[in-house]
């Protein structure tokens, strides 16, 4: 008799357990979820503005280097928005969704990598745009610093918008790692497993 509600406390003990740690990973889920939605609605309000103010600004120029300025912008706004929709969507299309702690630390590690990317490229932008500038300035060349200028510009938003997004998910993130060294028993609805960090 003693065993038997020594292994019914257990079970209960490793049920609750179990519980508590699926609710927080849906927490944890949630936040990044939610994380990147709005961020990619601050993104897409960027663009949209860009696409506004580029076309505005590109139709209205006579020529030279605010031309060209006006035309890049616009042409970027479009690229952020198309960033914009395909992150927006696909963080709603992953909000329902219910994942093991592997499969969760895996979509951390993930969304983290992107954005640490993301952060380069964006200084790689601004590097470009100093290059096409400085030519303009040697050529005369109201194209170069007009590409050059709006260059300067798109990658110093999007590295400020990549290095915001990349910190936010990666404090996120180490709050996960840590729920996880000190839950490492999981429950995905059918099976109850233990985590073990190799």
């Amino acid at each position: 008799m003693y065993k038997i509600v020594i292994s019914c406390f257990c079970f209960c003990a490793l049920f609750t357990s179990c519980a508590y740690a699926q609710d927080s990973l849906k927490t944890f889920n949630y936040s990044r979820n939610n994380i990147t939605t709005t961020g990619m609605t601050v993104l897409g309000s960027w663009a949209i503005a860009n696409i506004g103010v580029g076309a505005a600004g590109w139709a209205n120029s006579k020529g030279g280097q605010n031309k060209y300025f006006y035309q890049m912008t616009t042409i970027w706004g479009a690229a952020n928005l198309g960033a914009a929709i395909l992150g927006y969507t696909g963080a709603k299309n992953n909000a329902g969704k219910q994942l093991t702690a592997a499969e969760s630390l895996k979509a951390q590690q993930k969304i983290e990598r992107i954005f640490l990317i993301n952060g380069g490229l964006d200084l790689a932008y601004i590097g470009t745009g100093i290059i096409l500038k400085n030519r303009g300035d040697n050529r005369n060349s109201g194209q170069l610093k007009g590409y050059g200028s709006s260059l300067i510009i798109q990658g110093a938003f999007l590295l400020l918008f990549d290095g915001t997004m990349y910190s936010t998910h990666r404090s996120d993130g180490n709050k996960l790692r840590r729920f996880l060294e000190k839950n490492p028993i999981g429950f995905n609805g059918k099976s109850i497993g233990i985590n073990l960090s190799m």
